[in-house]
């Protein structure tokens, strides 16, 4: 007995315009996850490039899937390296949203979102067939169609390179969206954590202005609701609006700030 396999919720809100907003989950949790769904949020980013669990860890990236799965949120990851087989990994296991970091050329993001397709740019794509737990270990209808339409392979914009080659990135073949970093961008530019010197906002201009124009999704970090605001206005549609450290920095603070006796 086969079944309809599930669709990307995330693409389809930006592929009808909207602006998909989520939660960077740095506790890595699957309670998290879907507590984050059931308060309505996008997406769950889960960044494995600077932290997390081993992304070949597949019960682990499983537990997370299911609780995305079951209310209503995507997961979005990010993966710690551009490998093609890990792009593949994490896709079988069920991902239907990854972003590369790091990435400098138009071919190794090609080769990636090549990778993520068994159809690619009027050829052969480079995907695996088999049956793990995206196709339902083999129940899932149309997993070729189906799994072409719905994944999102994207790609981080934090290298000098990048920028200089952001035409090209632009270009590729069916890329699902480009995520400006400006922390590690600022590094790559000479100016570590310097996310609002000139030379790095210059250059996270170009990119959205480059990607408004190629009419590709663009994503980033929101600093506060009104900078998400401000960059819903001018073309994001994958904004990042806090972190689970953050928040919990935010009110536990608030907390002790607030309390009127004696602490030692």
């Amino acid at each position: 007995m086969t079944q309809p396999l599930p669709t990307n919720r995330l693409r389809q809100t930006v592929d009808s315009g909207d602006v998909a907003l989520g939660v960077l989950d740095n506790t890595y949790s699957p309670t998290l996850v879907e507590f984050y769904g059931d308060l309505g949020v996008d997406f769950v980013w889960l960044d494995f490039e600077h932290g997390g669990p081993d992304p070949w860890d597949a019960a682990t990236v499983e537990n997370l899937l299911r609780a995305a799965d079951g209310t209503g949120t995507e997961l979005l990851v990010r993966l710690p390296d551009t490998s093609p087989t890990l792009v593949r990994k994490a896709l079988d296991l069920g991902v239907k949203n990854v972003f590369l970091p790091r990435v400098k050329t138009a071919e190794e993001v090609r080769e990636a979102v090549k990778s993520g397709r068994f159809r690619y740019d009027g050829a052969a794509g480079d995907r695996g067939l088999a049956a793990p737990r995206a196709r339902r270990w083999g129940l899932g209808e149309n997993y070729v169609e189906a799994s072409d339409e719905e994944t999102l392979v994207g790609t981080t914009i934090e290298t000098k390179e990048a920028v200089e080659n952001i035409d090209a990135i632009l270009d590729v073949p069916e890329l699902g969206f480009v995520f400006i970093g400006p922390f590690d961008l600022s590094v790559s530019m000479g100016h570590p954590g310097e996310i609002d010197h000139p030379e790095v906002q210059e250059a996270v201009e170009a990119v959205r202005a480059a990607a408004v124009e190629a009419d590709v999704t663009v994503g980033g970090l929101g600093f506060g609701m009104d900078d998400v605001n401000e960059k819903a206005e001018s073309g994001y549609q994958i904004l990042h609006v806090g972190s689970t450290t953050g928040a919990i920095q935010s009110v536990v603070q608030g907390w002790l700030e607030d309390f009127e006796g004696e602490r030692s």
